[in-house]
């Protein structure tokens, strides 16, 4: 019994030196893989070019400026700041169109926006801890709106492995600022994938 308890006591202190050092040495020399189609970070003003291709809607470009500017309050802790902007990312989101789509990609994307409006509601309303919880959410939902639309721009994936079992965020910077815990572990990540 005693061998058994000793034993657990030690895969508990490796699997906490493992969480520790994980966010430390994460893959510092690798480097991100290419990918066509997807998103991330850092503050927009109405001035920063977001070209489009063609084919994508102009409304677009505000959704991506209102979610970059919602990272960087959390990055920043500012719960007050992320309550007001997770509003301006709601009306933004209602605002695109998706009527130059095809019919499939017009349901996907109405999915879409739906689930990542109720995320934007709820950071417009919530304690910080929760609006982190659902802007993990939101940014799965605009990865996945941009890998409809497509952009020209050069947008990073990155990943943290330490919130929530590992979370993704998008982000207009390679240099990772996490707004999952924001100055606390500010650049727990790597960028997983760039995408254009």
């Amino acid at each position: 019994m005693k061998t058994m308890i000793n034993g657990l006591g030690m895969l508990a202190l490796a699997t906490a030196t493992m969480l520790t050092v994980s966010c430390k040495d994460a893959d510092k020399n690798e480097a991100p893989v290419p990918m066509v189609n997807e998103m991330h970070q850092e503050t927009i003003t109405d001035s920063d070019d977001l070209t489009l291709n063609g084919s994508q809607n102009a409304n677009l470009e505000a959704v991506l400026k209102d979610y970059f500017n919602l990272k960087d309050a959390l990055v920043a802790d500012d719960n007050t700041k992320a309550k007001d902007l997770g509003m301006t990312l709601t009306k933004s989101l209602g605002s695109f169109f998706a009527s130059s789509y095809t019919d499939s990609q017009q349901s996907e994307l109405k999915d879409i926006i739906f689930r990542a409006k109720e995320h934007a509601e709820h950071i417009g309303k919530s304690d910080i801890k929760h609006q982190r919880e659902h802007f993990k959410m939101l940014s799965k939902d605009l990865t996945d709106l941009v890998a409809i639309t497509g952009t020209n721009m050069k947008l990073y994936e990155q990943f943290c492995p330490m919130y929530d079992g590992g979370s993704a965020w998008l982000s207009m910077n390679e240099e990772v600022r996490n707004p999952y815990y924001g100055t606390s572990m500010l650049t727990c990540g790597k960028v997983q994938r760039v995408i254009n």
